[in-house]
């Protein structure tokens, strides 16, 4: 399907030194922003207290973070989860409240907030068990707030997370490399990896400098931007190794620039479905999917950026030819073996 035919090819690769050097340039700013500044890691990386409460009605999520910031938490992580009655409130660890007694103490600040007060409540299950839970009642005995779970995310446990991430990356990337230089040839892969690459770091330099939290939810977005951006460069691999068998006589950055020329509107049509529905999600998911959206627009966009100008461009470089996609053919010997 194609919106569009453009007859003439664009001269990318004419350009292509211009614009890696502003991807290099990009890429530098974005590790000295992450050496210099560091991730605003989240409670689940860093450590902290993970409570859940239950509400009523449709619990105001601006009125509990304003709470939780007047006992000086900042930037404290107000979600609502399964129904808009629950939130799921996620707090660092800071100086001022112990961390043994913060779930105590920013639930009775929750709890005055809604003009209450906080009690045991004895519950009893379909199973017929009997659960204690601190609830919050008003002055006409009614429930307006009830204390579900707490969780303490120690240190180790953030670091156990922090690793198991970074394993998680390094397994996609030995994946996809492998995977290219399988489909195609090795210097497509080293291509599509630097490509990869250049897309993570610069989405962790764009959190690093404006210190936007980083999250699970951040990082599997991060690895799907990975695969998002391998099936940008496969598109354009595989219209290169279909142009050698086709363009004989043509160049190999004349072949590259008919690939990307060639493959635009499909990359408008496929990029800009997704950039909508990503927008949908940062504009109306609210803060759940904030830095969800946030991290996967960044991905999209410096993808289709990154394999026109950074993974075609390496694989010109890195002399890929004809030969290394297309074996030749054989002529048979007119004698077939016969030896006079």
């Amino acid at each position: 399907m194609e919106f569009f035919r453009i007859k003439k090819d664009i001269p990318f690769m004419r350009h292509a030194l211009i614009f890696n050097v502003i991807s290099a340039l990009t890429f530098v700013a974005a590790v000295f922003f992450l050496v210099q500044k560091g991730l605003h890691l989240s409670v689940e990386f860093k450590g902290g207290t993970v409570m859940e409460v239950k509400y009523p009605k449709a619990a105001n999520l601006e009125g509990i973070r304003h709470t939780l910031e007047g006992m000086g938490y900042i930037e404290p992580g107000v979600t609502s989860f399964d129904t808009a009655r629950d939130v799921m409130i996620r707090l660092p660890v800071i100086k001022t409240v112990s961390g043994a007694n913060s779930s105590q103490l920013v639930f009775d600040a929750l709890c005055k907030a809604e003009q209450g007060v906080s009690k045991p409540m004895e519950s009893v299950t379909a199973k017929g068990e009997h659960i204690v839970k601190t609830g919050c009642l008003d002055s006409a005995g009614v429930e307006s707030v009830v204390l579900q779970k707490v969780e303490f995310v120690g240190p180790q446990v953030g670091d156990e997370l922090t690793q198991n991430g970074l394993n998680a990356l390094v397994v996609v990337i030995i994946g996809v490399m492998i995977y290219l230089a399988i489909r195609f040839e090795w210097k497509f892969a080293v291509a599509a990896i630097i490509a990869n690459l250049h897309d993570v770091v610069i989405i962790l330099g764009f959190f690093a400098f404006f210190q936007w939290e980083f999250s699970l939810t951040v990082l599997a977005a991060v690895l799907a931007v990975l695969g998002y951006s391998v099936n940008e460069s496969v598109v354009i691999f595989d219209r290169i190794r279909e142009n050698f068998r086709k363009q004989r006589k043509a160049s190999v950055h004349e072949v590259i620039d008919n690939a990307i020329t060639s493959t635009i509107s499909r990359t408008i049509i496929t990029h800009g479905c997704t950039q909508m529905m990503v927008l949908s999600m940062l504009l109306l998911g609210g803060p759940t999917l904030h830095y969800f959206a946030i991290a996967l627009t960044i991905g999209i966009c410096f993808g289709i950026y990154s394999s026109v100008f950074v993974a075609a461009a390496v694989a010109m470089w890195l002399g890929v030819k004809r030969e290394d996609l297309i074996k030749p053919i054989k002529e048979k010997d007119e004698t077939d073996g016969a030896v006079v």
